[in-house]
């Protein structure tokens, strides 16, 4: 029997809530880059009446969602957002599982440790711990939703890691990667390559390799499929690992632990390793 995809079209526009979706088309307009906008501009963008868009940010304001620039004129994201952001990061269950782990890890290194999650081709911070007694006074600049390019970080290397190619450029179509240091990887087939070494060992490591004055150990995170879902990693702040007197075993011991903790991680998401194939 063939499936009729013109009735599945009709059945779902019929659900459609047209008022819905322009003020959530609204609030996707707004981005870093994009911070304040004036509703002549987001009616121009969006193909609408100005007085429809008007209603609509008068209702996105009353709730919160929207607030007026300093100027009065224009508008920027509300509070409401951002408190909804953080009730999405704080319901997965990887902050769950994952936060008690973090902690022990964080403890048991004397650095700040992290979970990430890959939203397209950008990481997003989900959960960071920090050590009760730092090893250094370093402070990082992430915090929980901090985004970073993916194909540019260790943490993000291992959440792209088993990508194949294909997917690899179907995410990344440009002939040349945004370059963050002289590490970066300048094209998807180098990419691919560095994340296939990443993927046999187990775990990502990088000295400075998205910043000159910090360096990562960074592990995969897996679900039931078996799938990639986050990574987690250790933050260093240094450029090189003798930089903060840390010699080849005690870093050798800091994979062993971000790998053991990223496997506890997945066996908590349901994750079960194939046996190995003898040869």
């Amino acid at each position: 029997m063939i499936e009729d995809t013109n009735n599945n079209e009709d059945s779902a526009d019929r659900y459609n809530v047209p008022a819905l979706e322009r003020g959530l088309r609204i609030l996707a307009e707004f981005n870093r880059h994009t911070q304040v906008v004036s509703p002549p501009e987001l009616a121009r963008r969006l193909e609408l009446p100005r007085s429809t868009v008007f209603r609509l940010l008068t209702t996105l304001e009353n709730m919160g969602f929207v607030q007026r620039s300093e100027g009065g004129n224009d508008y920027r994201l509300g509070l409401a957002v951002l408190r909804l952001g953080f009730e999405y990061l704080a319901s997965l269950p990887l902050n769950e599982l994952g936060q008690p782990l973090l902690r022990r890890l964080s403890e048991e290194i004397a650095y700040p440790c992290n979970i990430v999650v890959r939203d397209w081709r950008s990481i997003v911070y989900v959960t960071r711990v920090s050590p009760q007694a730092p090893a250094s006074p370093f402070v990082g600049a992430v915090n929980v939703g901090t985004r970073l390019p993916a194909h540019g970080t260790v943490l993000g290397r291992m959440v792209l890691a088993d990508l194949s190619l294909a997917q690899l450029r179907a995410l990344y179509p440009e002939d040349n990667l945004e370059s963050f240091s002289v590490d970066t990887p300048r094209t998807v087939s180098a990419l691919y390559e560095l994340l296939q070494l990443d993927l046999r060992r187990g775990c990502a490591i990088g000295e400075g390799f998205f910043e000159p004055n910090i360096s990562t150990i960074a592990a995969p995170v897996r679900d039931h499929s078996g799938h990639i879902v986050a990574a987690l990693g250790v933050t260093i702040n240094a450029g090189r690992f003798q930089d903060v007197q840390l010699d080849e075993s005690r870093v050798d011991a800091m994979v062993a632990s971000v790998k053991r903790t990223a496997a506890e991680l997945s066996r908590l998401l349901n994750y079960s390793p194939r046996p190995a194939v003898a040869e």
